[in-house]
């Protein structure tokens, strides 16, 4: 049951807010009691807390699986950023501005792992994408890796990126081709304009 909750919990939050969404509706989408969910999650802060770290781990695991089929680093992207849309629906920039206003401890601890995950997932990326000559020799890849970090955030920031102006899907899509434009060779963009007719 714990199991359960937390799975129904996550998807609602993702998908309708983290603050919009309480316990009652939880329990009202479930058929169970607030009293059951409260047995497993005695607050709201320790559900929100548990289903971001659920989130999160579900989503590396799955970054990891396609990491460790060893592709083109160009393809590789494309894959994660695939997986990744398919895996948070269309989850909007509102809903990680409620996890900030609402719940800003949980989302530190949530961007630090964040950080720490893409830097070493865009680094090893980066490095192979070198070695296969995708990527030019000269870029310094520590940057890179920070700056790929740093715009994937501003583009949740529904200030600067308004939902009226760009979909959660434009949004990554316009970034990583911007990211890979940036520091591919001849042959890394025909990879990438390959890729993109497929999109």
């Amino acid at each position: 049951m714990k199991n359960e909750i937390l799975e129904k919990a996550s998807d609602m939050f993702l998908n309708l807010g983290f603050k919009s969404v309480t316990m009652d509706d939880i329990a009202s989408e479930m058929g169970i009691s607030k009293k059951t969910i409260y047995e497993h999650y005695a607050t709201k802060v320790e559900l929100v807390k548990a289903a971001t770290t659920y989130l999160f781990e579900k989503i590396s695991s799955g970054i990891d699986e396609i990491c460790a089929l060893g592709k083109n680093p160009i393809e590789e992207l494309f894959d994660i950023k695939d997986y990744v849309q398919h895996n948070i629906k269309e989850e909007n920039s509102s809903t990680i501005f409620q996890l900030q206003k609402y719940y800003p401890k949980i989302h530190d601890c949530l961007k630090s792992l964040q950080f720490e995950k893409m830097d070493t997932c865009v680094i090893n990326n980066l490095n192979r994408g070198k070695e296969a000559g995708l990527f030019r020799q000269e870029i310094d890849v520590d940057f890179i890796g920070r700056i790929y970090y740093a715009s994937a955030m501003s583009t949740m920031d529904i200030e600067l990126f308004p939902e009226k102006m760009y979909t959660r899907k434009e949004l990554d899509e316009k970034l990583l081709e911007y990211h890979v434009r940036g520091i591919a060779t001849p042959k890394g963009l025909e990879t990438l304009e390959k890729l993109l007719i497929n999109q």
